[in-house]
């Protein structure tokens, strides 16, 4: 006999054969006497039973009463239900009339078990009927047993089952009301008393904005104030030293090609170039065939064909080649670098191995042209269709600079960046500035040939606004990405500081923090537009004043370059000077500090 507790259920099954329970009195006197010897039975056993222990614990038994379901196979199922009945019926009276002869502990047992009400469910299991036994609670006999006169004793526990379930720790509603008593008041509380702890209780948006600190504090005036000047200061002191170089290849290139000439004339004699002149040579043959080549090209068909575009924009056409520009610009370093090491072994190889880096050489210039001439069509492309959105009247231009601007924000602004990856992002934007600069030179050129009245007040306008705009996406940008990544602004002074190591020819941690910039696909661009604008101002006279004429232009154009570039790169080098002595300066306090 299983004894549980009286909140759980005991089931057990019997399996009946027939239905019928046999009506004699010789048979309820066989029950009457049963149910006696298993009475004796449980007071035999009274000494074993402990009342610390639960009664599954005691042995298993129910008062006594084992119900096995094998010696009622053969009986019916309302023969079983009586027997048990009785049986229990008998033990609960006759163990109370005899509870000053049992032990304590079995009365405890006895008295803590609550007999329950027998219902019969009827089930099939293959060919035969099986009978399905379970006690569940009486609530009456269980008022009746607590209304006896029969008391507990106060030191032993007590087995009376909970009429209610235990809840989980979660759901413990009196746990709840012990820890916070005031929680079924902000349950119930009014509308009005809610409105008027929400005036009083703190800040209004204290459910979704947090107290800050002085970092934040820190990074909020850095994004503001601290960080856009030194941005700008970098995109600027980059440009310039894209500039410097631009005007290195139309000075400084020709003057060397001039010299090892002249003294190839001079000595009529050949002697090996240097490193220096072999690579001079090679980008003068990229420039001349790129120049070339676009002489041969008529602006008027591709800005036609680009105005008339029905099916894509203008200012998609320009994103596509400002993303062609970008690709261009970095495999065209990498091209040159490689020619420049080829020029490097030609120069310095002995005469057994001359005959391959000849063929070396040759293969990366071949190779340096096609790239060169490729980005040069693809500036020109793109100087054109700016130069259509200039000149349209459809406000097609601020279209353009939205879609561009914005569009370069969302790629850029909301990714993971290194530190290095900002410094590069932050040469690209110098890179960008100068393409832009040429383009803007190519419009004034076309203005100044093509353009009917008064135009230079609406092409001022248009130009203030490409740079404006340029240069507040650009402190947006990177505002926003040295807060999203955590840069310091100090980020930004320690690239200044690699720009003008660079500057001065001085060895930087890496090579990778080095401005990479090809001034060759620009050049040929610029080159190819300002020519039209020298022809058209030449006088109509015979050829040889013709050719004074060129030459005359040519010498001052080369004059007024020439200045420009010493200027420049004066200035360059004074600033870098000041400013590396500045922050070593600064290191060296620090470190006394």
């Amino acid at each position: 006999m299983a004894l549980r507790n009286g909140s759980r259920k005991i089931s057990f099954e019997v399996l009946g054969v027939d239905g019928e329970s046999d009506p004699s009195e010789h048979g309820r006197r066989k029950r009457r006497h049963r149910a006696s010897k298993r009475k004796k039975k449980l007071l035999d056993r009274a000494d074993c039973v402990d009342p610390h222990m639960t009664p599954l614990e005691n042995g298993g038994a129910c008062n006594g009463i084992e119900l096995d379901a094998d010696r009622y196979c053969a009986g019916g199922g309302s023969v079983v239900y009586e027997e048990v009945r009785e049986a229990t019926v008998c033990a609960v009276v006759e163990a109370r009339e005899s509870e000053s002869e049992v032990p304590t502990a079995v009365r405890g047992g006895i008295e803590g078990f609550n007999f329950g009400k027998l219902r019969q469910r009827n089930f099939s299991c293959g060919s035969s009927d099986d009978l399905a036994f379970s006690v569940v609670r009486d609530e009456k006999e269980e008022g009746s047993v607590k209304g006896s006169p029969v008391e507990k004793p106060t030191n032993e526990p007590d087995r009376n089952v909970a009429t209610k379930l235990e809840t989980v720790e979660s759901l413990d509603w009196k746990r709840i009301m012990a820890e916070d008593p005031n929680c079924l008041l902000s349950v119930e509380k009014s509308p009005v008393t809610y409105f008027l702890e929400e005036m009083y209780n703190g800040n209004s948006l204290r459910s979704t904005t947090t107290l800050g600190n002085e970092k934040e504090r820190e990074r909020v005036y850095d994004t503001i104030f601290r960080l856009p000047w030194r941005c700008e200061l970098l995109i600027d002191v980059g440009f310039f030293v894209c500039f410097d170089s631009f005007l290195s290849l139309l000075t400084v290139m020709p003057a060397r090609i001039m010299m090892a000439i002249w003294r190839l004339l001079k000595t009529r004699q050949f002697k090996r170039l240097s490193t220096m002149e072999i690579s001079d040579f090679g980008c003068f043959l990229i420039m001349t065939c790129g120049v070339v080549l676009l002489q041969r090209t008529d602006i008027s068909l591709i800005y036609h064909m680009i105005r008339g575009q029905g099916t894509i924009k203008l200012y998609v056409v320009y994103n596509v080649l400002e993303i062609f520009d970008k690709l261009c610009q970095s495999f065209n370093g990498d091209v040159l670098q490689t020619l420049f090491l080829s020029a490097e072994g030609l120069a310095n190889c002995p005469h057994e191995s001359i005959r391959f880096w000849i063929w070396r050489f040759v293969s990366d210039q071949a190779l340096a042209v096609v790239a060169s001439i490729v980005h040069s069509f693809i500036l020109l492309a793109q100087a054109i269709t700016l130069s259509t959105c200039i000149v349209a009247h459809n406000n097609a231009l601020l279209a353009l600079l939205v879609s561009n601007n914005f569009a370069e924000i969302k790629s850029n602004v909301f990714k993971r960046y290194s530190m290095d990856n900002v410094h590069s992002l932050v040469y690209f934007d110098s890179v960008e500035r100068f393409h832009i600069s040429s383009f803007i030179l190519f419009v004034l050129a076309q203005n100044i040939l093509e353009a009917e009245g008064p135009w230079f007040q609406s092409f001022l306008i248009n130009i203030l606004l490409v740079y404006v705009c340029e240069m507040v996406i650009d402190i947006i940008k990177h505002s926003f990405i040295a807060k999203f990544n955590d840069i310091k602004p100090i980020a930004y002074s320690e690239f200044l500081e690699d720009l003008c190591k660079q500057t001065l020819n001085m060895q930087t941690e890496g090579a990778k923090k080095n401005l990479t910039f090809v001034p060759l696909a620009p050049a040929c661009v610029v080159i190819r537009v300002l020519t039209p604008v020298y022809s058209a101002n030449l006088p109509n006279n015979p050829l040889p004043w013709r050719l004074f004429w060129i030459l005359l232009f040519s010498a001052m154009t080369y004059v007024m370059l020439t200045s420009l570039k010493v200027l420049i790169g004066m200035g360059l080098q004074k600033h870098a000077t000041w400013y590396v002595d500045r922050c070593r300066r600064r290191k060296h306090h620090f470190h006394e500090d």
